[in-house]
C-alpha cells in the first residue's frame, strides 16, 4: 500500500488581501402604494398556514377576482423537464378552461416538485379548496356558482418534499365568509403586501408594484408581485396543448389588471413580454422546476367595453402589450436586485447582432459567466472575461473579432469607458475603471458589428454570501 501523504491544513493558492463586502440593504425598493393605485375587482391576502417553520412567516397567498365573469388568464411556465406538480396542474387548467379563471393560490416554503402522484394530488387539492372558498365569498355577493377548477396554483421552496397539505387546506378554509371574523381578504395596500410577503422564500423584501395606463382615453390599472432570489435563470413559455407533450428559489409572479383583454390576446401579450423581461434575467444560471408567471385581466374597469383583441383591435392591443412588457421588466429587475448575496445590479447590453436571438444568447452567456460575476463582486475591471464569454457562443453569422467593441457604461450618466475598440484593447485608466465597477449599478455593453439587432439582460454578482445561503438552504 502506498504511504499516505500528509496534506497541509491550509493551502494558499495566491496572495490576496481581499475581504468580503457587506451586502447592501434592499429595503428602499419596497415602499407603501396608495390603495387607489391597485386594479379594481380583486381581493387578496397572505397568511401563515404552517408550511414555514417560523410561526409568524406568511406562507400562503390567496388572490381572488370578484367580478361576475371569470377573469381572462394567461401563463408562462418553466421549460425544465422536471416540472413541478403545480406547473402541470395550472397548465392543464388554462388549457381546459378557455383561459378564464377566478383565483390564484400560492404557497411558499415547499416547491411540491418531484413529489410524484402525491404531489399532483396535493396541487389539485389546493385548487379544489380555493374553488370552494370562491363559492363562499361569492355567495355573499349573490354571484353564480364557480366553475370547476377555476383556480391556478403555484408553489415555491425546497424540491423533493411533500406539502403539509392539511395545514394548507385549513389555511384556505380559514378565509371563507363563514370565518369572516378571522378572514383577512382585502383590496388595500396591506392586503396586497401580505400576499406579496407570502410569496417570499430567501427574498429580503416583498416585490410589489402598481401603475395606471390609458387606452383610448380610458384609465386602467395594473399591479403585480413576484418572488425570487436564487435558482434563477428563467426560460418560460406558454402552456402547450396536452397533445404536444411536455417542454423540456424559483421565479413566481402574478400580474393583475382591471382592463378587459381576450384570453388569446392576453397570452400573446404575456409571451412577448416574458421574453423581454423574465426570460432576460439571471442570478445564478439555474432554471427552476417551478418558474411561473400568471396574468389575470378581469375587466372590472372596462364598464361594458369589448375585450381588447389582437385580431379586431390591433392599436389597443399594441398599447396593452407595451404596458405589460414595461411592467414585467420593472418586476423582473426587482428579482435581480434581490439576488441571493448580490451587491451589484448589472445591465448587459448586446448590440449589432445578426438576430435578436443571437444578441439574447450572448447577453445570457455573459450574465451567467461565473468568472464575470465574481470579477464584478471583486470590483475588478477584468474585461477579458467578458470577451471570452462573448466568443464562446455560436452565432448565425460568424464573429469578426476586428468589429467587436466592449465598454463599461456608468450609471451616473458620465462617459462610457472604452475597453476594446474594433478588436483592439484600449489603454484603460484603471482608477476610472475601478470607480465605474465599484458602483452598485453599471452597464456592460458589447457591440458585435454584425447587424442591427440588440438585446438586454439583467444580472448580479456572485458573493461569499451567495455560497453561504445555498450551502445551508435546507437547514
Amino acid at each position: 500500500m502506498a504511504p499516505r501523504i500528509a496534506l497541509p491544513t491550509t493551502f494558499k493558492r495566491f496572495s490576496s488581501t481581499f475581504t468580503a463586502k457587506p451586502i447592501p440593504s434592499k429595503s428602499h425598493f419596497h415602499a407603501p402604494i396608495p390603495d387607489s393605485a391597485f386594479p379594481k375587482g380583486y381581493v387578496l391576502t397572505g397568511i401563515h398556514a404552517g408550511v414555514k417553520k417560523k410561526p409568524d412567516a406568511l406562507d400562503l397567498a390567496l388572490i381572488l377576482s370578484t367580478t361576475s365573469r371569470p377573469a381572462a388568464a394567461a401563463g408562462c411556465f418553466t421549460r425544465n423537464a422536471f416540472k413541478a406538480a403545480p406547473v402541470i396542474v395550472s397548465e392543464e387548467i388554462l388549457n381546459n378552461s378557455g383561459g378564464r379563471v377566478r383565483a390564484v393560490v400560492v404557497n411558499s416554503g415547499c416547491a411540491n416538485a418531484v413529489t410524484g402522484s402525491d404531489g399532483m394530488s396535493d396541487a389539485w387539492a389546493m385548487v379544489r379548496a380555493t374553488d370552494a372558498l370562491l363559492d363562499s365569498v361569492e355567495g355573499e355577493a349573490e354571484q353564480t356558482q364557480t366553475q370547476t377548477n377555476s383556480t391556478l396554483v403555484m408553489s415555491t421552496g425546497v424540491i423533493g418534499q411533500r406539502l403539509p397539505i392539511d395545514r394548507i387546506l385549513s389555511g384556505i378554509a380559514s378565509q371563507s365568509a363563514k370565518a369572516s371574523n378571522i378572514s383577512s381578504l382585502g383590496s388595500n395596500f396591506a392586503a396586497w403586501e401580505r400576499a406579496a410577503r407570502a410569496f417570499m422564500t430567501t427574498d429580503t423584501f416583498p416585490k410589489l408594484r402598481a401603475r395606471a395606463f390609458t387606452i383610448r382615453g380610458k384609465e386602467y390599472r395594473i399591479a403585480g408581485m413576484d418572488k425570487g432570489a436564487g435558482m434563477l435563470h428563467p426560460n418560460m413559455g406558454p402552456p402547450r396543448p396536452p397533445s404536444t407533450g411536455p417542454l423540456h428559489a424559483t421565479l413566481l409572479g402574478c400580474i393583475l389588471t382591471d382592463a378587459a383583454v381576450s384570453p388569446r390576446s392576453l397570452q400573446s401579450a404575456l409571451t412577448y413580454a416574458i421574453d423581454k423581461s423574465f426570460n432576460s434575467i439571471s442570478v445564478d444560471g439555474d432554471m427552476s422546476t417551478n418558474d411561473t408567471i400568471l396574468v389575470l385581466a378581469n375587466g372590472a374597469a372596462a364598464e361594458g367595453e369589448k375585450e381588447i383583441d389582437e385580431a379586431t383591435d390591433v392599436e389597443a392591443y399594441e398599447v396593452f402589450k407595451k404596458e405589460l412588457t414595461e411592467f414585467s421588466i420593472d418586476l423582473a429587475k426587482l428579482i435581480v436586485r434581490d439576488g441571493e448575496g448580490a451587491t451589484k445590479f448589472i445591465t448587459v447590453t448586446v448590440q449589432g447582432a445578426p438576430t435578436y436571438a443571437d444578441a439574447h444568447k450572448v447577453a445570457s452567456r455573459i450574465s451567467t459567466s461565473a468568472l464575470v460575476k465574481t470579477a464584478i463582486y471583486g470590483e475588478d475591471a477584468n474585461w477579458g472575461r467578458i470577451l471570452a464569454a462573448t466568443g464562446s457562443i455560436s452565432l448565425s453569422t460568424p464573429f469578426i473579432p476586428s468589429r467587436v467593441n466592449v465598454s463599461f457604461v456608468p450609471s451616473d450618466g458620465t462617459s462610457p469607458l472604452a475597453l476594446l475598440v474594433n478588436g483592439e484593447p484600449q489603454k484603460v485608466d484603471e482608477a476610472r475603471a475601478s470607480e465605474v465597477v465599484s458602483a452598485e449599478d453599471f452597464e456592460i455593453k458589447v457591440e458585435l458589428g454584425l447587424g442591427e439587432e440588440s438585446a438586454q439582460y439583467w444580472t448580479c454578482d456572485f458573493s461569499y454570501e451567495y455560497v453561504r445561503i445555498n450551502g445551508d438552504y435546507r437547514t
